[in-house]
């Protein structure tokens, strides 16, 4: 499946891995780790947009690709 996705995409879910990890190497309840966790939802909402703006993109293309 990750074969498939856009650089932006695999760049933006490995960041979000990164900040997962480094939350779960925090203490339950540290300013750093809700901070971390914070961004890791952000990473995963940029990763959806890129998703939908690629798909975006296909579908917008769709029909020049059947005039070949």
């Amino acid at each position: 499946m990750l074969n498939n996705l856009s650089d932006q995409i695999r760049e933006c879910l490995q960041h979000a891995e990164d900040c997962a990890r480094q939350a779960a190497a925090r203490p339950a309840g540290s300013p750093l780790r809700l901070d971390y966790l914070q961004l890791e939802e952000r990473w995963l909402a940029l990763a959806r947009s890129n998703e939908f703006s690629d798909r975006l993109e296909d579908f917008s293309n769709w029909p020049r690709k059947l005039k070949v």
